[in-house]
């Protein structure tokens, strides 16, 4: 009996490096071992990535149902919507045609997902420009998800050999991150961290949860937030039995978390949490949403449009985010 999770890879938007990270990744094999793997995408774009980075004797197997996936060596499972025109997508360039063809992949995942057809969805690079030109307002996957799951609670949870951080605000101008914390808020964000991490590591987690401002508001000085926000909410959690403490100064935090004080990082906002991340684990690092009714991760890096289609893109990220959600399948 084949106990293998089914993972439903997103290729990402086509003009960028996701159809070349997808083929770099499935044509190993190495992967098969933790793992089925089904491409959302298009073969012809999946084709044009394996062409691009020279890997010869790789058969694509174009499919219409999951059913029909053949799990093979060397063999590339793609359900192709046949939506990359070649002639209407140019590699390198945002636009709409691109932008709609990504959504759908995406979209197809989550029905897919939600189904039961599929164990969990990877998701490959998305361009916010192409998504917006295709009429999507949305900020990024995490949103699109959120909404066609009718989810309410979730968050961005970022996993890798060296630091987990999970994020309270995401995309966000940095004037409003202020404007957009709440004690309950944060209290969810400490639970489903703290939910998480349980079920994947199997013992209590150390939770260490970041300030907003300088030293953490130096008792007010530099800001109420700590004070008026953080504090209560780490008090609640605590008081939920969690092992949680905070805030704690943004700028040692991680580095206390780095050398094994705390299991995960709750960030206040986006580049907090993630430029510490980048700079320990660039390439190993995965986007887990966390709250969502299946698995979902995501490689931890743009479209690459600078370097797409010239075979130079890297897949590691890729091949961590499917190991990752194969792991959580399993939890």
């Amino acid at each position: 009996m084949d106990n293998r999770p089914l993972i439903g890879i997103t290729m990402g938007d086509p003009a960028g490096i996701g159809p070349e990270i997808c083929a770099k990744a499935l044509a190993s094999n190495d992967l098969a071992r933790i793992a089925n793997c089904v491409v959302i995408g298009d073969r012809r774009a999946i084709r044009h990535g394996l062409t691009i980075s020279k890997l010869n004797g790789i058969e694509i197997n174009s499919i219409k149902k999951v059913s029909e996936a053949k799990f093979l060596p060397r063999v590339i499972n793609v359900l192709d919507l046949h939506n990359a025109d070649p002639l209407k997508i140019k590699v390198g360039q945002v636009s709409r045609a691109a932008g709609k063809a990504a959504f759908e992949y995406i979209d197809q995942a989550i029905d897919l997902a939600k189904n039961g057809e599929i164990d969990a969805i990877a998701t490959g690079p998305i361009n916010k420009e192409a998504l917006h030109k295709a009429g999507y307002k949305f900020d990024g996957h995490t949103e699109i998800l959120a909404t066609k799951t009718k989810t309410k609670d979730y968050a961005m949870m970022f996993v890798s050999d060296q630091l987990w951080v999970i994020l309270v605000t995401t995309h966000l101008p940095l004037r409003e991150v202020s404007k957009h914390l709440d004690r309950k808020k944060i209290v969810k964000i400490i639970k489903m961290a703290n939910e998480a991490l349980g079920k994947t590591r199997g013992k209590k987690p150390r939770i260490g949860v970041a300030g907003l401002n300088p030293h953490a508001g130096e008792s007010g000085i530099f800001g109420q937030e700590e004070i008026k926000i953080i504090k209560p909410a780490v008090e609640e959690a605590q008081k939920l039995g969690i092992d949680v403490k905070g805030p704690i100064s943004p700028d040692a935090i991680f580095f206390l978390a780095n050398s094994g004080m705390f299991d995960l990082v709750v960030a206040m906002y986006h580049d907090q949490g993630l430029i510490p991340l980048k700079l320990l684990a660039f390439n190993r690092s995965v986007n887990v949403t966390v709250g969502l009714p299946f698995v979902r991760t995501s490689v931890d890096h743009g479209t690459g449009f600078d370097i797409a289609g010239k075979g130079w893109a890297n897949p590691q990220s890729l091949i961590e985010a499917i190991k990752v959600a194969a792991h959580f399948c399993k939890s």
